[in-house]
């Protein structure tokens, strides 16, 4: 049973540190994700913008932002189109706005009718900003003589929170341990319960020599048990066998015809 106790050990020992090893390789893997989605897209008179940008990061990373401005009209003259993007800093007693990046993505410039321009940022995410990240678009322009503008905010890339993610899986492999640790225990007891009874009923430890000591002995008196059986059954057959003999004699003689004299 010893063994067995070392066995269980060693057992969850394994399960912990593969838990373990599993949990920082999807750690390490999610510091460079990679996959990009469209959070903006949008047509307003004269031109159209659409905004990809990284899908989820992790603080210390970067956001990767591609804007698309295309122009749906002739004679487009854009004044400014800017863009902002912030996130939130968490602190022990609040959030704090924390502008991640701030860019001119045109200025005084003419578009030309079906001709699209591509803007490519890479923005570092500080350690304390997690949770949503936002853009805000600004435009100024005209479309021949009149005048047109747009102002757009929306969320884009998700910051995970690495921090809270790591405590809550190591209160998950905690909860784990706890519940092979109390099993283990209730296995450590019921053993003890099996040993005090085995020494209760034969007066000997439960080991693996003792129980094959008393599976010897169990063969050697079941086969006498059948010996004490097989005498039984000769003894009972001769008993009857006896009776029968004497019955037949006495009727024998009780019908034997008496003699004249």
């Amino acid at each position: 049973m010893v063994k067995v106790m070392r066995k269980l050990r060693t057992v969850t020992s394994i399960f912990v540190m593969l838990i373990l090893a599993l949990t920082l390789v999807k750690s390490i893997t999610a510091q460079t994700p990679e996959e990009m989605e469209t959070f903006f897209s949008s047509k307003f008179v004269g031109i159209s913008i659409q905004v990809n940008a990284t899908r989820e990061t992790v603080p210390g990373a970067n956001i990767t932002i591609k804007l698309l401005v295309n122009c749906t009209a002739d004679d487009v003259y854009v004044d400014y189109l800017n863009l902002s993007v912030y996130g939130y800093k968490h602190f022990k007693y609040g959030l704090e706005k924390d502008t991640l990046t701030s860019e001119c993505v045109m200025k005084q410039s003419s578009l030309v009718y079906h001709n699209a321009s591509r803007h490519n940022y890479t923005i570092p995410v500080p350690s304390e900003v997690w949770d949503l990240t936002y853009a805000e678009l600004h435009s100024k322009y005209t479309v021949g003589i009149a005048p047109f503008g747009f102002d757009e905010t929306f969320s884009i890339t998700t910051v995970r929170n690495v921090l809270w993610e790591e405590l809550e899986k190591l209160k998950l492999l905690n909860q784990t341990y706890q519940k092979l640790n109390n099993t283990y225990w209730q296995l450590n007891s019921t053993v003890e319960q099996l040993n005090q009874t085995f020494w209760q009923m034969f007066q000997m430890n439960l080991t693996a020599e003792s129980l094959a000591h008393l599976n010897e002995t169990y063969w050697s008196l079941k086969g006498s048990s059948n010996e004490l059986g097989n005498t039984r059954m000769a003894v009972g057959i001769l008993a009857v066998t006896t009776v029968f003999f004497v019955a037949t004699t006495l009727y024998l003689v009780m019908r034997k015809p008496k003699e004249s004299w």
